[in-house]
């Protein structure tokens, strides 16, 4: 409350927002503040380095499987049309969790998709569609490509102490993706549902009554 006899002008309110608001660039990529973590500045550094790097390649295998889940095609195409959305639904979630473990270490997390594509090692797919084989093969691949890295990643991380980084590669990196490359090996198996013996006679079914 103003004091009585001020002369100070007030402030005018307006409820009209800022428009094209150009600012200056607050904090670099690459570096990182100083939190009170209980964790030296090179720890999270080098966590916070490895958990980009992670990030950017999960960004793409996350936009692969969107790509490869519209473009499937082919008998099993609803069963994997459905399975690739739901694994991109969990590669979605673990991007976010790795780019809120670069912020709480005080970096910057990579997001934007043109720096993305700068930084990612996984190999670009062509931009038509490719046979089935072919799109989940490179899923799988992509998949390997993250998990080595947060292998290392996770084993030195814990060398540094960032038990929070390695707990985050190792429950939740790793095990999604271990989990995922199995559901996805498993439709490259070339197994019949049904194989006729070669003699020609069906198999006698267990139980079934013996013909007289």
């Amino acid at each position: 409350m103003r004091a009585k006899g001020s002369t100070k002008a007030s402030k005018k309110s307006s409820s009209q927002p800022w428009l094209h608001v150009d600012g200056t660039e607050i904090q670099e990529f690459g570096t990182v503040r100083t939190w009170p973590l209980a964790l030296s500045e090179e720890a999270r550094s080098y966590s916070c380095e490895r958990l980009n790097q992670i990030l950017a390649d999960t960004q793409i295998l996350y936009a692969l499987y969107k790509k490869h889940h519209w473009l499937m095609r082919g008998p099993t195409f609803y069963q994997l049309h459905l399975l690739l959305d739901k694994h991109a639904e969990e590669q979605e979630k673990l991007v976010d969790l790795i780019a809120e473990r670069v912020q709480t270490l005080g970096g910057i997390a990579v997001g934007d998709p043109r720096h993305v594509a700068e930084i990612t090692v996984v190999p670009r797919p062509p931009n038509g569609a490719e046979e089935v084989p072919a799109m989940l093969s490179r899923l799988i691949e992509a998949h390997e490509t993250i998990l080595l890295a947060a292998h290392d990643a996770a084993s030195r991380a814990a060398e540094m102490g960032d038990d929070g980084t390695n707990d985050l590669l190792v429950s939740d990196v790793i095990r999604t993706g271990e989990l995922q490359i199995w559901f996805l090996v498993e439709h490259l198996v070339d197994t019949p549902l049904v194989e006729t013996p070669h003699n020609g006679h069906r198999p006698s079914r267990r139980g079934a009554r013996s013909s007289k």
